[in-house]
């Protein structure tokens, strides 16, 4: 009964994780968000104009290469979003560019910078970035000419490099003394991000920078990192205030040992430093019958050159070595030599021993200085206005999808847009990655299984027992309607009713007494 019960409940259970393309829907926002710099669904087949490639050169070290890398707007390949396009990286090992310009200009004034998308790697991914760069405002930016170089304010996303899976946090600072620009890069988490790039799902990255200088990096609306622009950046964006002189030297007189040689103490006039550490052992003598004229092996006299065998090619020939007959009945045969044994008289290098300096100074260091290029920002928050987004990336794996990219400085904006979009797709996701689990472990299958079938099943057979499994002595297994039996008992009279327990005829009551005394003793004389 329990085993029907609980294929019963393994198939429903399996049954509620296969979800029909046609229950499922896609899960567009009502309207893009008129307060949004940039809001895009990649709903719009083909893509909207505002999408620009790039039709500049990227230049390498000893190379040009062009961004030819395809674009395309397909159906994300997710079975929990048919329907569900995206803007697609299709040509692995190329370079690919594309970028739009935002609605107005952001500046980075009193309100937050909320930025976020998604990133699917298909096909997983081997080497390659997902990331996304916003492009800083200037008057000669143009979008056909978007590389590499194109100056940006941010760049932030997924990244993959050899065994490391990274999240970027990048910005780029300008030095008020040089007018130079230098990318700032936030300090990766001690998370494993592994499984947010080869689980074969889509994830929703998060980019918050508040007017304080702090910032928050979620995935799929968890928290895996945060920090402070002016204290958690490499490089930091403030110089040291000073600097080690790099004129000053170590004065010649300077003594940074902190141990010497004990000068009151010299070698020993007994001390041998060229004694061997072994010698030959002095109390062990040649064995009587040792024959040391002979050789232990010898050639084999009655070995024979092969008959192709060539002076000229295989060089002279050498019979192959026998043990010599003339020591089979010798204790050895040889040049004989003691064994080795370690020499009592070694000492080795004398050293004398260490104290400590007298005159020990310390490790030098040079002198500290001001810092001729330090200088002060306690606002990193307030960099250069954004007007545009773009991804300039190479992938060696293709496939990857981007969708639905928000730029705002609201963050009740951002949350209306997740509920809308990635928040829609999350409970047949978790069913899918739930489906997605099983294949790589097929035992998760039991476990699923055991987790909701078992408390089912429990609850079914404490609520509605099966008779079949009750007593099978129908004795005292009765109904309601049953008259009441008599308890089992080795002897008859044993059962008595209750009006013969009760009775007030104590005659006839101490006659049974007697009478089972009677038989107890006549047992016991048998």
């Amino acid at each position: 009964m329990l085993i029907r019960q609980g294929a019963l409940i393994a198939f429903c259970f399996c049954s509620t994780l296969t979800v029909s393309r046609e229950e499922q829907s896609i899960h567009r926002p009502d309207t893009s968000p008129n307060q949004a710099y940039f809001a895009e669904t990649f709903d719009t087949s083909p893509l909207d104009r505002k999408w620009v490639l790039s039709q500049s050169l990227k230049e390498a070290e000893f190379n040009i290469y062009k961004y030819d890398g395809e674009w395309l707007l397909e159906e994300s390949k997710n079975r929990a979003s048919p329907g569900n396009k995206g803007l697609v990286l299709k040509s692995p090992g190329r370079h690919h560019a594309i970028s739009a310009y935002l609605s107005t200009v952001y500046h980075f004034n009193e309100k937050p910078l909320c930025l976020q998308y998604e990133v699917f790697f298909q096909n997983g991914i081997e080497c390659g970035g997902g990331y996304i760069k916003l492009l800083s405002h200037s008057d000669d930016l143009q979008l056909s000419q978007f590389n590499d170089a194109t100056p940006y304010s941010i760049m932030f996303g997924p990244d993959k490099c050899g065994s490391m899976y990274k999240v970027h946090f990048i910005f780029n600072h300008r030095n008020p003394l040089t007018g130079s620009y230098e990318e700032k890069h936030a300090r990766q988490p001690k998370t494993d991000l592994s499984d947010y790039f080869t689980d074969h799902s889509p994830h929703l990255y998060t980019l918050n920078l508040y007017p304080d200088n702090t910032f928050e990096i979620l995935i799929d609306q968890t928290l895996i990192n945060n920090g402070s622009l002016l204290e958690d950046m490499d490089p930091p964006v403030m110089p040291p205030r000073e600097i080690e002189d790099p004129s000053d030297t170590k004065p010649l007189n300077w003594d940074d040992r902190r141990y010497i040689p004990d000068p009151t103490i010299t070698k020993p006039h007994d001390w041998d430093e060229e004694a061997p550490p072994h010698i030959a052992d002095p109390t062990v003598q040649k064995p009587i019958g040792w024959i040391e004229d002979e050789e232990p092996f010898v050639p084999d006299p009655e070995a024979q050159a092969p008959n192709d065998w060539s002076v000229e090619m295989d060089g002279e020939w050498e019979a192959p070595l026998i043990a010599n007959p003339a020591c089979s009945h010798a204790v050895g045969c040889g040049p004989w030599k003691p064994p080795m044994v370690a020499n009592p008289a070694y000492k080795g290098k004398w050293k004398s021993p260490k104290i400590e300096n007298p005159n020990y100074q310390g490790k030098w260091k040079p002198r500290m200085i001001p810092n001729p290029a330090y200088f002060e920002d306690t606002q990193p928050f307030r960099m250069s206005p954004v007007s545009a987004v773009g991804f300039e990336l190479w992938s060696l794996t293709g496939d990857v999808l981007f969708d639905n990219i928000l730029l705002c400085d609201d963050p009740v904006i951002t949350r209306r847009w997740t509920e809308e979009t990635w928040g829609q797709r999350q409970t047949h996701g978790v069913v899918e990655r739930l489906l997605f689990a099983t294949g790589k472990r097929p035992w998760l299958w039991g476990v699923y299984i055991f987790t909701v079938g078992l408390p089912i099943i429990l609850f079914v057979s404490f609520m509605w027992p099966d008779k079949r499994f009750g007593p099978s002595d129908q004795e005292y297994y009765y109904k309601k309607s049953d008259e009441p039996q008599p308890d089992g008992s080795e002897d008859p009279e044993d059962h008595m009713s209750f009006s013969e327990y009760g009775s007030n005829n104590s005659t006839d009551l101490r006659k049974r007494e007697v009478n089972k005394a009677q038989k107890k003793s006549d047992l016991e004389l048998k």
